[in-house]
């Protein structure tokens, strides 16, 4: 472990080779690269200090420089023990970011991570499942009244701030970034769908064709999930616990049923619900030899490894992130990634040009915070619908892309109740 600087990196050794990769995810990042060059005149974080808690790929590496650029001093740690990219956690290092990251963190490393970042005394926080959030609500309150306010990343950072919110615990605003469209209908849908395929597949080189893929959840992460399965000729079940995403499946021509049956089916599992024990010992009981449990949730408590371990005789690893348990009656499972995020801990995460939008919209979602932050209420709040167009505007711009624009009589005619048959 390097820790001869401001930073916890596994080797900074390997900084040449993370700083090849954040040069290639520069190139296809055109949106937050327009934003950083205006950042650059404008400088709108000058003064703050950011404590980031979000995963360490090449993508966030283009998020943290473009901060910095307008003004922002950083810290940073990962949000998942298995998603920081070393290599990049060393360029970062590098490059004199105060980063605090490794691939394969305990569960002790981690939150220690979290608490190098705080001792920035930050102004503004931002977050991937509210776990630094949470640190400074739980364990360093008095930090919280010199924070403005922060931004939220996932899905399940922004179940747990609402909760917080609604409780009254909640000690500052927070920017719910997930909840853009600008990001859960690109990000959750493209980016999960194609990452997470692309981790299954490093860490088993499985042929999906013919396959029966078993999604857990028809959220925007599942329905991106089910679709790219059927996609590579997999025959995909769903399973739901809300009616309406469960409808939206079978009319999206997915066979749906309850895990108690599709467990029964499955060649390949894959949890998508940011719930605990989606998968347990009863399905495992039920699962055919030879069958492949991941998750693409945030939290790794989607599959019971416990009910998964108590159940086997034997464990072993039989190649990167795949490991074979040796059930009681002879049958093998495989659990990729000790149930961690799939896509990130087997893959890279989401390719660069859908993290694009995401992070723009993080970086605006700061800049909005500095400039007003101090007015709001300690609640969630939502990106405006105005940003979402005008980034979806910038992406489509910058992307080579140009659309049609109402005419003045075809405004007229939207407010025109009078017009009919």
């Amino acid at each position: 472990m390097d820790t001869s600087g401001p930073y916890t990196v596994a080797d900074i050794g390997l900084a040449d080779a993370g700083g090849r990769k954040v040069q290639w995810a520069r190139s296809r990042m055109p949106a937050l690269a327009a934003l950083r060059e205006k950042a650059i005149q404008e400088r709108p974080l000058e003064g703050h200090r950011i404590a980031g808690c979000l995963h360490v790929t090449k993508e966030t590496a283009v998020l943290i420089e473009t901060l910095a650029a307008a003004g922002a001093e950083i810290s940073w740690s990962g949000c998942n023990p298995l998603s920081t990219q070393d290599d990049v956690a060393a360029w970062l290092a590098s490059e004199g970011y105060s980063i605090h990251a490794w691939y394969g963190q305990d569960n002790k490393g981690f939150y220690d991570c979290i608490d190098r970042t705080l001792e920035l005394s930050p102004t503004l926080t931002l977050d991937d499942g509210a776990d630094l959030i949470y640190r400074v609500h739980s364990e360093f309150r008095d930090l919280a009244t010199g924070i403005i306010g922060g931004t939220e990343e996932t899905t399940t950072g922004v179940h747990r701030l609402r909760a917080m919110a609604d409780a009254g615990e909640l000690l500052y605003p927070v920017i719910a970034v997930n909840d853009a469209e600008t990001k859960w209908d690109f990000d959750n849908i493209h980016g999960t769908g194609q990452s997470t395929i692309d981790g299954i597949l490093r860490a088993t080189s499985v042929l999906l064709a013919g396959k029966t893929f078993v999604v857990a959840g028809y959220g925007h992460c599942g329905k991106g999930l089910a679709t790219r399965a059927r996609g590579m000729g997999a025959n995909v079940v769903v399973t739901e616990i809300d009616p309406i995403p469960a409808l939206k499946a079978v009319m999206d021509g997915f066979r749906v049923m309850k895990m108690d049956d599709a467990a029964k089916l499955g060649d390949i599992f894959c949890t998508a619900t940011g719930m605990k024990d989606v998968i347990v010992g009863r399905h495992f009981d039920s699962m055919k030899d030879g069958a492949i449990v991941c998750n693409t949730g945030h939290y790794d408590c989607e599959v019971s490894i416990e009910d998964l371990e108590r159940l086997s005789e034997d464990v072993r690893e039989i190649r990167e992130n795949n490991e074979a348990f040796s059930m009681k009656d002879g049958r093998t499972l495989h659990l990729l990634a000790r149930g961690r995020l799939v896509n990130l801990a087997s893959a890279e995460g989401h390719p660069s040009e859908v993290m694009d939008m995401s992070f723009a919209n993080q970086f605006l979602a700061l800049c909005r915070l500095a400039s007003e932050g101090e007015t709001y209420s300690s609640s969630v709040y939502d990106i405006s619908p105005e940003q979402d167009r005008d980034l979806a505007s910038l992406k489509l711009e910058s992307s080579g892309v140009q659309i049609d624009e109402l005419t003045a009589e075809q405004i007229d005619y939207l407010s025109d109740y009078s017009a009919g048959t």
